[in-house]
């Protein structure tokens, strides 16, 4: 990538970049936006994308490669939260890791076998701990759903957890804010029962992040926390335009 190919990634919203050049320009992107950090942080990122793109190899989302969804949530995080913590990054990267992939998360834990369910993701974030250290295991963990527990609303479910994990972690938030402004950027590329189906499940989300990020233990700049919540608005409205 030359300096002038650099510079218009750089101007580029990340969705215009995933049409034009797909998932090999959000990775040039990543790098771009790195290319000043120091050696060591760089290379874990390098490493932390490295794991979930073999992690989710064969994942799909819609008609596009799974990882395009999670370079857009860090590059977002980095590029218009203007944050620049490593682990945070990386969580960002992998957020979706233990949830998706537990197994294989887990193998990489010493001496840990997986026995299925909850366990399952306890084992997958220890393994994640042994690669990249307990700060971003946490991360990872506050933003990974729980299984659904029978008997229950799964969407109810979904927006306590997401309440209860997320009030006492201000730096995941930051990453289920970028991860939130994705899928409500990429509903409006989905169709049919399935755009009704996500706006349900999302709708009653707007309320508990906007009061999460508004938060003053929120580690992110005024204008920043204007410019997500602006975000959500639009999402909430966008979503009742799908609901009717």
């Amino acid at each position: 990538m030359d300096g002038d190919q650099r510079r218009l990634l750089l101007t580029m919203p990340l969705h215009a970049i995933t049409s034009t050049y797909g998932e090999a320009g959000l990775r040039n992107r990543l790098a771009a936006e790195i290319a000043s950090w120091p050696d060591g942080d760089r290379r874990r990122i390098e490493r932390a994308l490295d794991l979930a793109a073999r992690l989710h190899a064969a994942d799909r989302r819609g008609r596009e490669p799974y990882v395009n969804h999670l370079l857009r949530v860090a590059i977002r995080i980095i590029s218009r939260y203007g944050v620049r913590d490593t682990d945070v990054a990386c969580a960002a990267l992998l957020h979706d890791a233990a949830e998706d992939h537990p197994a294989e998360l887990a193998s990489l834990a010493p001496g840990a076998v997986s026995a299925g369910g909850p366990a399952d993701q306890r084992v997958a974030l220890a393994g994640l701990a042994a690669e990249f250290g307990a700060r971003v295991a946490g991360l990872v963990g506050a933003v990974t759903n729980p299984p659904y527990v029978p008997g229950h609303d799964q969407d109810e479910q979904y927006r306590q957890h997401v309440a209860d994990s997320l009030g006492d972690n201000p730096w995941a938030r930051v990453i289920k804010a970028s991860d939130f402004t994705d899928n409500g950027v990429g509903l409006i590329h989905t169709t049919g029962p399935r755009q009704r189906r996500l706006a349900a499940k999302y709708a009653p989300l707007v309320p508990v992040l906007t009061d999460l990020i508004a938060r003053p233990d929120t580690p992110l700049d005024a204008a920043v926390k204007e410019h997500i919540l602006a975000q959500l608005t639009r999402a909430a409205d966008r979503f009742a335009a799908v609901l009717g």
